[in-house]
């Protein structure tokens, strides 16, 4: 099967408004896929990257979400801000994971970007991920994207709608079609019970740069 590789986008793009990440958690995971994600380094380098695969998590009824029965702590607390927020935790002592807060302040969702496909500043990438043999491998998972990207707890708080540092343009007015979108649970938490199952992760179908498994 041939992969559904995206088109690179071209110049110029908008940055998104408030308004976008102020609706439905589960929309907003959806209607990013196929938008870029970019990251400008201190020396004003521009690293981006499609989005390819994200998961939504859905506040405090969603026993897999950070912010269940409304838990609050200094690591989380970047998902009680305003819809836009950059929200990074550091898991296994070891990776960065990058969220977008959706919704307002009172409502603390937000979605996982699981998976991006590289467009610019691919040989900064590729020296941050010294191991990966291939382009594929450079973004396809939360932790490897953020360690492509050098992303990690400094972004956490970051509004995405005004930073410099990183943000998201608008490469396609309407989401991606219909098929080309693939949707299942999540990964890695088996511990949600009945969340577990849930379809609320997305993916470009057939895509590349999607992590496995791609279900």
């Amino acid at each position: 099967m041939k992969s559904n590789t995206l088109a690179t986008p071209s110049a110029p793009r908008a940055r998104f408004d408030r308004g976008f990440f102020l609706r439905d958690t589960a929309r907003v995971a959806r209607s990013l896929l196929g938008q870029l994600l970019v990251r400008r380094l201190p020396d004003g380098q521009r690293l981006s990257g499609l989005i390819v695969e994200t998961e939504a998590y859905l506040g405090p009824e969603d026993r897999a979400a950070h912010t269940y029965n409304n838990r609050r702590t200094a690591r989380n607390s970047s998902m009680w801000d305003q819809g836009g927020t950059c929200y990074v935790y550091f898991t296994y002592g070891m990776h960065h994971c990058m969220n977008i807060v959706t919704r307002e302040p009172a409502t603390p969702q937000a979605v996982l970007i699981r998976g991006l496909q590289p467009v610019e500043g691919l040989a900064a990438m590729r020296a941050c991920r010294l191991a990966v043999r291939t382009d594929t491998g450079l973004c396809s998972g939360p932790a490897k994207l953020c360690q492509a990207l050098q992303i990690d707890r400094q972004h956490d708080g970051v509004d995405l709608i005004t930073g410099d540092q990183l943000w998201l343009e608008q490469t396609r007015i309407r989401s991606l079609p219909t098929r080309q979108i693939a949707c299942g649970p999540r990964i890695g938490v088996a511990y949600a019970g009945d969340w577990a199952h849930q379809p609320l992760r997305f993916w470009v179908r057939d895509n590349p740069h999607v992590s496995r498994p791609r279900g």
